[in-house]
């Protein structure tokens, strides 16, 4: 029903969209009402075609302008996309684009991380405060950490992927630099991220910083 109402561009009665899948116009009424508590539709009472008849006005939906997007494992191509085309744009005169790209990685990390502590003030952050810090982010940025000790963070996906596979270098340098500058901004001491690249995972492994 959301397909045939966005392929429609008006208003769409509740029999409209009941009869484009099959179903009663109860049945569609519920799930209507549904997409718009989602923020998908929106819903008015409005007369199809404009044509004013008499009595009541039906119930018409339209879209609104929220994106859907869903992704299993997490994808987050629209970040790689975004820190390359800020790279491309602030490449410095005699900077390779390569270098460009990392060093945009780890400025949008430091960033990320310098808001994290900003907002939620943790003080001193050693090894494994910082890990448990490190992993609630980085879990919410679709890398799936998980413990493999009490001091060492791999992370089961890879945000980026199928792009990195076409592009290691490139592709996990950018996500190191991007995991290291967070580190950095967060001003966790003691923890650094290293490339350990693994079948199927992300290529980063955090753990304690050797000398």
């Amino acid at each position: 029903m959301f397909a045939f109402i966005r392929r429609q561009g008006r208003p769409v009665t509740r029999d409209e969209a009941a009869a484009s899948v099959g179903i009663s116009r109860k049945l569609a009424a519920f799930h209507l009402d549904k997409l718009v508590d989602a923020g998908l539709l929106r819903a008015r009472y409005a007369s199809p075609g404009g044509i004013r008849k008499v009595g009541r006005q039906p119930k018409v939906y339209e879209p609104t302008d929220s994106e859907i997007r869903v992704s299993i494992p997490d994808r987050r191509h629209e970040l790689l996309a975004d820190l390359l085309l800020e790279a491309v744009l602030s490449e410095d005169e005699g900077e390779t684009a390569t270098h460009a790209a990392l060093r945009t990685a780890g400025r949008r990390g430091r960033e990320l991380g310098a808001a994290e502590r900003e907002q939620t003030r943790p003080g001193r952050l050693g090894t494994e405060r910082g890990l448990n810090v490190c992993e609630r982010v980085l879990d919410q940025h679709g890398f799936e950490p998980f413990r493999e000790t009490s001091t060492q963070l791999r992370l089961r996906n890879c945000p980026f992927h199928p792009l990195a596979a076409r592009a290691p270098e490139l592709v996990c340098g950018m996500n190191h630099a991007f995991i290291a500058g967070y580190l950095e901004g967060l001003k966790v001491s003691g923890v650094a991220a290293v490339l350990a690249p693994r079948p199927g995972e992300c290529c980063v492994q955090l753990g304690p910083a050797t000398e």
